[in-house]
């Protein structure tokens, strides 16, 4: 019995007369398999095996005897010759070379490279508008604070413009804004009202700064004014002392004598009292100063050893209040003043401080709530001011008290104003100042 099938095929043990022949197979369809690049054989492998046939003709299993080299061509046996497929590539037996390998700086495959010089490029502009809009907030911000109280434009009968920039700043002894504690810890006194303390011209010029200080006791005229309050008109005073204009109407009025005596218009005005002078200092974490000459003091505080050394608030009110302790009194604490306040300009406009936002808004916000100025000083005035004082500082000008002839009654001093309006020229042409002070 056989089990071939009944199909009319030959091959069947049967009667026919026709000698059995081959047995006819159904054709199977082998499925297309994808055209891999020939890869070159392998070192260490032998050429003789693994060819089309896929076996060694004489050891591979289902060895067929009547398969010729004619009928492999072109046959495929499903061998792989080492190309593997979705697997990982690596280097052991059956792989081959990495096809994709991704060179520096390249996003992988179907990624394009990043663009680093597009990348930097906005990056620059953002940090660039960032810092733009910190720096325009910063000022829009400080210049709300401005106290601009001081009206110039009350002030009468005034000299021609110069080729310089000129400032009148001013130490008053107000108290505002200080606790009964803050006065005796800075040795105050309780006096109501405010006086000068301190007064000075800061002349800002190509040719070189100048800062000229006025002496308190200064023997002058007070000119005929109109009152800013009151609006009235008031007639001159011959014979008072400097100190006295301020008393009498404020800030216009004492700018109105300082031009009146000297011929030199004042663009602009600033007065600190005592609080916003001492906070300042405080805020930029003290000023560096060198005393030439240790000194003491009861009724300012100062108690100071020679040498370099750093001055708190409290410390540097008391070392440009001091008088008593020298000899030529008011004309020595005009001169620490100077030194004083250029030290303190030098430390604040800085990159340390104006890069900083945590120095430069407690020094601004310290500074701005005690400051006063006149109505057209801008921020940025402000901070010439201040860059200016710091070019005395550097040695790129010239500090000076006012020429002086000699005294005067009431124990006050009298100008020398030959040398005075000699001064005043050089200040107004933007000239070098040549003139020197006797004391």
């Amino acid at each position: 019995m056989n089990d071939w099938p009944e199909d009319g095929g030959y091959g069947r043990g049967n009667a026919n007369s026709q000698p059995e022949g081959p047995r006819r197979m159904s054709h199977v369809q082998r499925p297309q398999r994808p055209q891999v690049p020939q890869q070159p054989p392998r070192q260490g492998y032998d050429q003789g095996q693994g060819r089309n046939q896929g076996y060694d003709q004489g050891q591979g299993q289902g060895y067929n005897p009547n398969f010729t080299q004619a009928q492999g061509a072109g046959y495929d046996s499903g061998y792989s010759s080492g190309q593997v497929y979705g697997g990982q590539q690596g280097g052991g037996h059956g792989s081959v070379p990495p096809q994709y390998a991704p060179g520096p700086g390249a996003g992988g495959p179907g990624r394009p490279a990043p663009d680093w010089r597009k990348r930097i490029k906005i990056g620059s502009i953002v940090l660039v508008v960032a810092v733009l809009a910190w720096g325009i907030g910063t000022y829009a911000w400080a210049s709300s604070q401005m106290r601009n109280e001081v009206d110039l434009s009350k002030v009468i009968e005034r000299p021609a413009e110069g080729d310089c920039t000129t400032y009148l700043i001013v130490g008053s002894d107000s108290r505002e804004g200080m606790s009964a504690e803050d006065k005796k810890k800075l040795h105050t006194g309780s006096a109501e009202g405010k006086r000068t303390d301190s007064m000075m011209i800061l002349a800002a010029c190509s040719s070189g700064n100048t800062m000229v200080s006025l002496p308190r006791d200064s023997w002058v005229t007070i000119p005929s004014f109109v009152g800013s309050e009151s609006g009235k008109t008031y007639p001159a005073r011959g014979g008072s002392k400097l100190n006295a204009a301020y008393a009498m109407d404020g800030p216009e009025l004492l700018v109105r004598t300082v031009e009146f005596n000297t011929g030199l218009r004042i663009d602009h005005y600033a007065e600190i009292g005592f609080a916003g002078f001492a906070n300042i200092v405080d805020a930029l974490g003290g000023v560096e100063l060198n005393i030439d000459k240790g000194f003491k003091d009861k009724k300012s505080g100062a108690d100071f050893q020679a040498g370099t050394q750093t001055l708190n608030g409290e410390q540097a009110l008391a070392f440009v209040r001091t008088r008593y302790a020298f000899a030529q009194s008011d004309l020595q604490r005009t001169k620490n003043q100077q030194k004083f306040l250029s030290a303190l300009a030098n430390q604040a406009a800085t990159p340390g401080t104006i890069l900083n936002p945590f120095a430069l808004y407690p020094t601004l916000g310290a500074g701005l709530d005690t400051l006063i100025v006149d109505k057209d000083m801008s921020l940025y005035d402000l901070g010439k001011m201040f860059f200016a004082m710091k070019g005395i500082n550097s040695g790129d000008g010239k500090s000076m008290n006012m020429p002086l002839a000699g005294s005067a009654p009431q124990n006050s001093l009298k100008w020398d104003m030959p040398k005075v309006k000699q001064l005043v020229e050089q200040i107004k042409n933007d000239e070098k100042v040549t003139v020197e002070s006797d004391r």
